[in-house]
């Protein structure tokens, strides 16, 4: 697909950010996965030993392994072909691989790919494998380097002083690379909750009883086998008991997560942005590039206002999944599975934000003089530490006369707060401790 005619700009205008999300939520990867599934449930059958499969031979593990380790796109086009005819995916996929056991010689267990399964088993196996390895090998790596490039420049910057602004007003001086940590941390707290939510999987048969294998060999301890088949093949954690489908409680977990991850790289994204319009921060010009079609001096925040378009966008998704896939009609609808198609859409405006944001945080640049500049037209923010260093000496009514002196129209400065602090009835000695408080030093610990 050429990427000028893609209606989303995840395939389209980000397509180069996102390709390596397509192996795990794209059609062609849907189908992998289910393929996938399937042989695995049937070497599964094969280890137990079923009696029927006693004489499938070890050694065709490999070639049925290949089915899906040397899976093509070809193969996904053959398996649309079967749907075709089925009008069902996960049923074309069942007969796509009994096709190709009959050319390694297994035709004879073919009728054992899908035994008594519903294609729930499937889909409900397949989706949060290819979602958990997605996250693994492509989201979080890139959310681990967005991570440590902030961890640098927060101690690269770490004893920088500047003007805090609460309620968008000069406050308490703060550090620059302290304000970074916080959002750092704040990453750290929700990636450790994130690592906490299970992979969960639904395997139990049309409305999760395993009622056809019980019936079919009631001396086996199906619920074993399916606690064992998608743990130690396919590494999830089985949920039970459950319907027809997953009830997706941890899977609206992971997107709540993902979604407070979101709001924090948002977050930072407007501060950073606030940053730059104040001055704090310079971009780094890049040759030929063009800020404004008609102003030519600009050079706009693009990253981060990128990132807080991408970010608001996949949090919306997310909020409908988180919502709705808990929530199904009895033992089932379908209205799951349109859903479910959607997942890696989010994921991909989460991918290019974060892309985007590591893009900005390679171009700033400190505007020191800006950030001095704040502080020494700010002398007013150190009257919190006067007027507590005058409660420590007994002065009367300490915070009153610091109110009175800044709560006024007038500039405070050095100047100020040096005549102030000579005029107070107070031991040389603390004359000297107060007159060494300045907007640069006075940032706490």
């Amino acid at each position: 697909m050429d990427n000028l005619s893609a209606l989303s700009p995840v395939d389209g205008r980000y397509a180069r950010h996102t390709e390596a999300l397509s192996p795990f939520f794209s059609e062609f990867g849907l189908i992998y996965y289910r393929v996938r599934v399937e042989i695995e449930y049937f070497i599964a059958l094969c280890e137990l030993p079923l009696p029927a499969l006693h004489d499938v031979p070890a050694e065709s593990f490999t070639g049925l392994r290949q089915l899906y380790e040397n899976f093509t796109v070809a193969d996904a086009r053959a398996i649309k072909e079967i749907e075709q005819t089925t009008n069902h995916d996960v049923k074309a996929v069942e007969y796509f691989i009994k096709d190709k056991m009959t050319g390694l010689g297994l035709a004879a267990f073919k009728e054992f790919i899908h035994f008594g399964l519903t294609s729930q088993d499937i889909n409900n196996t397949a989706i949060p494998l290819s979602l958990k390895e997605a996250m693994a090998s492509v989201v979080l790596p890139v959310l681990a380097a967005f991570k440590s490039s902030l961890t640098q420049l927060a101690t690269a910057w770490q004893d920088v002083p500047m003007l805090a602004k609460t309620h968008g007003q000069p406050a308490s001086p703060t550090r620059l690379g302290k304000e970074l940590e916080v959002f750092a941390a704040r990453l750290t707290n929700q990636l450790t909750m994130l690592n906490e939510v299970p992979w969960a999987a639904k395997f139990g048969g049309a409305t999760g009883n395993m009622n056809a294998h019980y019936v079919t060999y009631p001396d086996i301890d199906w619920h074993d086998f399916a606690f064992r088949f998608v743990k130690d093949n396919l590494g999830l954690d089985r949920s039970y008991p459950t319907t027809q489908i997953e009830h997706y409680d941890y899977l609206a977990a992971l997107f709540d997560n993902l979604k407070r991850i979101n709001t924090i790289l948002l977050d930072f994204s407007r501060d950073i942005w606030q940053y730059i319009a104040m001055g704090y921060f310079r971009q780094k010009i890049t040759a030929g590039e063009v800020g404004s079609s008609a102003m030519p001096h600009k050079v706009n925040p693009i990253d981060f206002e990128n990132a807080e378009g991408n970010l608001g966008l996949a949090n919306a998704v997310f909020t409908h999944l988180a919502a709705k896939l808990p929530v199904s009609r009895l033992q089932r609808d379908l209205t799951d599975s349109t859903v479910l198609r959607n997942i890696g859409v989010p994921i991909a405006h989460t991918l290019v934000a974060l892309k985007s944001l590591i893009k900005g945080l390679d171009k700033l640049e400190l505007n020191q003089k800006a950030i001095n500049a704040d502080l020494e037209a700010n002398w007013a923010v150190v009257a919190e530490g006067i007027q507590n260093i005058l409660r420590r000496e007994g002065y009367p009514q300490p915070y009153e006369a610091l109110k009175a002196l800044t709560r006024t129209n007038e500039e405070i400065t050095a100047a100020t707060l040096a005549a102030f602090i000579d005029g107070l009835k107070v031991d040389d000695r603390v004359k000297t401790e107060l007159k060494a408080i300045t907007p640069f030093n006075y940032t706490g610990r």
